[in-house]
């Protein structure tokens, strides 16, 4: 039988202050919160668990970005928004693919650490303020 990797896991951010960035994945994001032990929060993201690692001293180092997929991006935005995320860009494509387009809007958590929006859309829909996007 040949190896092979099952699917991820958990992804681990470092942060500078555990509670501010525990308030940030909550009450922002509106994530779901698994547990605390001391300076490490666990939250759940539809089965893949994000630990955030409150770290000592300097400023954390940046972790990798979080790509979170949504149905609708526009949707999203303005919600996350409304709880106070501040967004980078405008939503964008990124990549045309074959049968759909992969779009994109990035925002910072309370450590800069970098986060995005990811919808998959059909061929030749535009983002529109105020308009819902189409179901993919």
């Amino acid at each position: 039988m040949a190896f092979s990797l099952g699917p991820v896991g958990q992804i681990a951010l470092n942060v500078a202050d555990a509670d501010r960035s525990e308030a940030f994945y909550a009450d922002v994001l509106g994530l779901k919160k698994l547990f605390r032990f001391g300076g490490l929060v666990f939250f759940d993201c539809a089965g893949l668990r994000l630990l955030l690692d409150q770290q000592a001293g300097d400023a954390p180092k940046l972790g990798s970005p979080i790509y979170f997929r949504v149905a609708d991006i526009g949707l999203a935005r303005r919600e996350l928004e409304g709880r106070g995320a501040a967004f980078e860009d405008q939503i964008h494509p990124v990549a045309p693919m074959e049968d759909h387009d992969l779009w994109m809007t990035f925002f910072r958590d309370p450590d800069a650490n970098i986060l995005a929006l990811m919808m998959e859309a059909p061929k030749g829909w535009k983002a529109s303020v105020g308009t819902p996007s189409p179901p993919t």
